[in-house]
């Protein structure tokens, strides 16, 4: 009788969420080297090599993927993998205008991007929930007291994108941006089983906080970087991460005023990550069926802004949230 490998297949071992699970001694190896890796060293390596247009190498890596993570490409403007310049271009692939609609109704929240809800919750006491432990508020945005404020008693959700993922960022809401900051540092890998065992990874982790205003109060989307995902960008920048220098830098100060639409793309990632959504208090109410394991789509409700709910028009499965 076979026995059982010792490391499952990368979707069992990594992209699972570590819910009600124990963590074995070969997941603790696993994120121990870690602390060990030139992690932007590596990412500036793959980097290259995600940009790679020679046919061969890059139908190969395309391929693999697809196969590996069963990419669904009739969702893609361009379904060909054949057809992509590259693997970058492949893993930030646009997808058709049906594939994801967007929630109109006035009063939703959408999803910022397909991945699986890691968590979601309130900022209790400047402190956010990651998996098995907390981050820190101001940690994670980079010491700005002010924002720290403007957000401490509001509400958080994290979604970790996979590779099968779509790697595009869009708006849940309509909002201004206000600033945006690159905040440097490590590059672990944001699988839920590195989340688990590397205490703060959120505030440890190379980021960029894109910080908007919303016709009810601040709004975070704050760009997890990773290992392999050293590079970020957004639609009025371009691309942000990586750069040159390992020091917090404002990257955007409020000019011009950049205003933009409810399910409009924000950003994206040049390989998968984590996308943190923050919203003050008292703003917005998540919808109760939201658990940390679920799938979600860009586009679909996730939540609702309170300022449209009125004493008879709460419904009673979020009276919980309130």
């Amino acid at each position: 009788m076979r026995g059982k490998p010792l490391f499952r297949r990368e979707k069992d071992f990594c992209d699972t969420l570590m819910i009600d699970r124990p963590l074995r001694w070969y997941h603790r190896l696993y994120v121990g080297i870690q602390y060990l890796l030139p992690h932007h060293l590596l990412s500036a390596l793959m980097l290259r090599v995600t940009r790679i247009r020679r046919r061969p190498v890059k139908d190969l890596l395309i391929n693999t993927v697809v196969r590996r993570y069963r990419v669904d490409m009739s969702e893609a403007l361009e379904p060909d993998p054949r057809a992509y310049a590259s693997f970058n271009a492949f893993f930030t692939r646009p997808l058709r205008r049906d594939a994801r609609p967007i929630a109109r109704q006035e009063d939703t929240v959408v999803c910022p991007a397909d991945g699986t809800l890691s968590q979601v919750g309130t900022i209790d006491g400047g402190r956010v929930f990651q998996a098995k432990g907390y981050c820190s508020l101001p940690e994670l945005l980079g010491g700005r007291q002010e924002w720290v404020q403007g957000f401490d008693g509001g509400v958080f959700a994290t979604i970790y994108l996979s590779p099968r993922d779509y790697h595009r960022v869009h708006m849940p809401v309509a909002a201004t941006l206000r600033e945006m900051i690159h905040v440097p540092g490590r590059l672990f890998s944001v699988n839920p089983v590195t989340t688990a065992l590397v205490p703060r990874l959120f505030g440890r982790n190379e980021r960029v906080l894109c910080l908007f205003e919303t016709g009810f109060g601040p709004m975070a989307l704050i760009l997890v970087g990773a290992i392999f995902v050293g590079s970020m960008e957004t639609v009025w920048a371009g691309q942000v991460t990586p750069t040159g220098t390992r020091r917090l830098a404002p990257a955007h100060g409020g000019e011009p005023v950049i205003r933009l639409d409810k399910g409009a793309e924000m950003g994206r990632f040049n390989m998968g990550s984590t996308v943190i959504l923050l919203f003050g208090p008292n703003s917005v109410a998540w919808d109760p069926a939201l658990k940390p394991g679920a799938r979600l789509r860009m586009g679909q409700s996730i939540g609702r802004i309170r300022e449209y709910f009125n004493e008879c028009q709460v419904p009673d499965d979020y009276e919980e949230f309130y």
